[in-house]
């Protein structure tokens, strides 16, 4: 039986939950709430998640005892502001994980070892995972559809490896369990709902997205390191410079042109630094 329960902080801000042992895919819930009308602020949260899907509609697995939450929001935006809520995603991740995680186990010292000084092993990586260790923790889904009365209704979807990393990925996977963290799926969940009121405010409708951008930036995985970004068949290989005011990658290739990069698959490390 699940315990979800919003934070102090999301309850005060007017939020709502639905909680559920096991679900389909808590997007395809939120979609569905935007359909018959609700006016958002809704968070949908599962321990099991049997339908779930990522970017690009890939398979998103998630083991019994992990979070799938999807957040149903109707923003007074532009779309070009609301193409960025998914950094606010990834920031009210990482300071809803730091909020619950051991604060030394979560931070490397100078000389290698755990110590509350050092940086933390917790990063975002573009445009939407938080990595620990450099492995997937973390992911985002945003999607988009209408109220009735035509508004953009946007969900914001978080899936958090508590217990399990799904095998088989193309890509290295860890769980909170496997990082040595003992916590649940309803912790995570109560502390990314606090996150995200503070976030959500920061950003306000979009004009707060400069500051939202810089957390984002602060807590980013490889910049100033070699970067290549996949995307039907093409790859790009240069140094990961920044995000841009639209949350676009910049890349400097080897001639010191920049680039953006609006969508695509992320990596670094040897792959990134590979030439064909």
């Amino acid at each position: 039986m699940n315990r979800f329960a919003l934070g102090a902080k999301a309850r005060a801000a007017g939020y709502r939950l639905a909680g559920f042992d096991a679900i389909g895919s808590t997007n395809n819930e939120a979609l569905a709430a935007a359909a018959a009308g609700d006016p958002g602020g809704i968070w949908f949260a599962a321990l099991h998640q049997t339908s779930g899907r990522g970017r690009r509609g890939r398979p998103w697995h998630s083991e019994p005892g992990n979070l799938a939450a999807s957040l149903l929001i109707v923003p007074d935006a532009s779309p070009e502001r609301i193409a960025t809520l998914g950094f606010v995603a990834g920031v009210a991740l990482n300071r809803g994980l730091a909020a619950i995680l051991p604060q030394g186990t979560f931070r490397i010292g100078i000389d290698g070892a755990d110590g509350a000084d050092g940086r933390s092993r917790i990063a975002l990586k573009w445009p939407n995972d938080v990595l620990a260790d450099g492995a997937k923790l973390s992911g985002i889904l945003l999607e988009a559809s209408k109220t009735p009365d035509g508004r953009s209704a946007i969900v914001v979807g978080c899936g958090v490896n508590v217990i399990a990393a799904p095998e088989g990925t193309p890509y290295p996977a860890t769980s909170l369990r496997a990082l040595g963290v003992e916590r649940t799926a309803e912790d995570v969940f109560e502390a990314l709902s606090d996150a995200w009121v503070e976030a959500f405010a920061l950003w306000d409708d979009g004009r707060g997205v400069d500051a939202v951008l810089d957390l984002w930036r602060d807590s980013a995985a490889g910049i100033g390191a070699p970067v290549a970004v996949s995307q039907d068949g093409v790859v790009r290989r240069g140094i990961f410079e920044t995000i841009d005011s639209s949350g676009r990658l910049i890349i400097r290739a080897d001639d010191g042109s920049r680039f953006p990069i609006t969508a695509g698959d992320v990596h670094f490390g040897a792959t990134a630094s590979a030439r064909s």
